[in-house]
């Protein structure tokens, strides 16, 4: 565990009232974003982008992020935001959890994690709390917390979700099993979903409005171009191009972990004439078989692989195409950034990214390949294809907008609206 503080002028974290007294009037509001942060970088970066946005307000915020992955520090942080970063978890193909690095306790962690969690948190002494996508936190590592943070009556609690969950069934039956919707009702103030119901209505689709006490509302997708402006973002696509004038076909597979296939099948792809591809890897992928990858890689000359980029937008706003796997956040990059893309979505354990996936296609903007078709071949006729780049859809883009304004109205409460259980 460190807290990782970032190069540039951060300031410094206000900590007039962390053991216990009130505000003083006027003082910085405080919010903690909460991500446990198990495959890929999806939820630390939506929180990043969150936490940006949320600098915005007057008087700025001091914001703590937690995030659940050792990565976290390569990240650039907003001016008055640190993060405390977690032990990891790994998340198996099955769905499953166990520690990345520490061991094969699971429980031990999961107790290390909470506890952590719980005396950082009380000790920050927020107004606001986001919890993204899993209300009990991960393995039910919050509830030490939220109960904790319930019975002092002080802290606002928001659960922010992304579009998609997976399919109604499934989205039942699991939020019943872990107690999910109790922990709703019992601990949040509101539910932010990070989406368009115009496009898909998770509350309806999944019959979540009833069971969550009448709480959930629409904030739009996240719109990703104002990473453009970051000073890492055009030096690390730079140093990425070097002198190779040749235009390029990006694929990427986020943390790596599940996107061997992917990758596997990219390094062997035909590209068009004159194009080279560059490969992001991630950091998760394991050593072998990235070593595998990068072997194959390796005998050509127009294919380059990096094995992590903390800001890759940039990067990704220059490339002729986009061959990525279906996650949110890859999504709504290239949602916000127009460029031609092929998805190749997970479809286990969850159906989320394919039913997402098959959206954006029926709206022509994305082309999808189901990863049970996956090849080279298939590949390499989709990248010689024609793709003129996509028109900014016609979805709400403005959840960073959204969100600020909900948090506004939070923190201009005294007390938090979350009724006695």
């Amino acid at each position: 565990m460190h807290v990782h503080r970032p190069n540039r002028g951060n300031a410094m974290l206000d900590i007039r009232h962390w053991n216990g007294a009130e505000p003083a009037i006027g003082a910085a509001p405080r919010i903690v974003l909460y991500s446990h942060d198990t495959l890929g970088f999806g939820h630390l970066r939506r929180n990043l982008l969150i936490a940006d946005a949320l600098r915005a307000m007057s008087p700025a915020p001091q914001i703590l992020m937690i995030a659940g992955m050792r990565e976290a520090g390569a990240f650039e942080l907003p001016e008055g935001v640190d993060c405390l970063t977690l032990p990891a978890y790994e998340k198996r193909a099955d769905g499953s959890y166990a520690p990345r690095d520490l061991g094969g306790d699971l429980s031990a962690l999961v107790a290390l994690r909470a506890a952590t969690i719980k005396a950082a948190v009380l000790a920050f002494d927020p107004d606001l709390m986001i919890v993204d996508n899993v209300p009990r936190g991960a393995q039910e590592e919050l509830d030490p917390l939220l109960n904790a943070l319930s019975a002092q009556g002080r802290t606002h609690l928001v659960l922010g979700l992304r579009d998609v969950i997976d399919r109604r069934d499934a989205v039942q039956k699991q939020w019943a099993q872990q107690r999910n919707f109790e922990a709703v009702r019992r601990h949040y103030d509101d539910v932010w979903v990070y989406g368009d119901p115009v496009f898909y209505n998770l509350l309806e689709d999944c019959a979540l409005a009833p069971q969550l006490g009448g709480k959930g509302r629409f904030a739009g997708y996240l719109d990703h171009r104002a990473r453009l402006a970051l000073p890492s973002a055009a030096p690390a696509r730079d140093a990425m191009l070097g002198d190779d004038p040749r235009p390029y076909v990006l694929c990427a597979v986020g943390g790596g972990r599940d996107g061997i296939a992917l990758c596997e099948a990219f390094v062997q792809a035909k590209l068009p004439e004159g194009h080279r591809g560059i490969l992001i890897t991630g950091s998760q992928m394991p050593g072998l078989m990235r070593d595998g990858i990068r072997g194959i890689a390796e005998a050509r000359a127009d294919m380059t692989i990096v094995d992590f980029m903390a800001e890759p937008i940039a990067l990704m706003a220059g490339a002729e195409k986009i061959v990525a796997m279906g996650g949110y956040n890859t999504t709504c990059e290239i949602l916000s950034l127009g460029r031609p893309a092929l998805i190749v979505p997970r479809v286990r354990p969850r159906a989320e990214q394919l039913i997402r996936a098959e959206m954006l296609a029926d709206k022509g903007l994305v082309s999808v390949l189901h990863p049970d078709r996956l090849d080279a071949k298939a590949l390499g006729a989709w990248l010689a294809q024609d793709a003129p780049a996509p028109a900014l859809p016609d979805i709400d883009m403005g959840a960073c907008e959204s969100v600020r304004r909900f948090a506004q109205a939070f923190l201009t409460e005294r007390t938090p609206l979350r009724a006695a259980v």
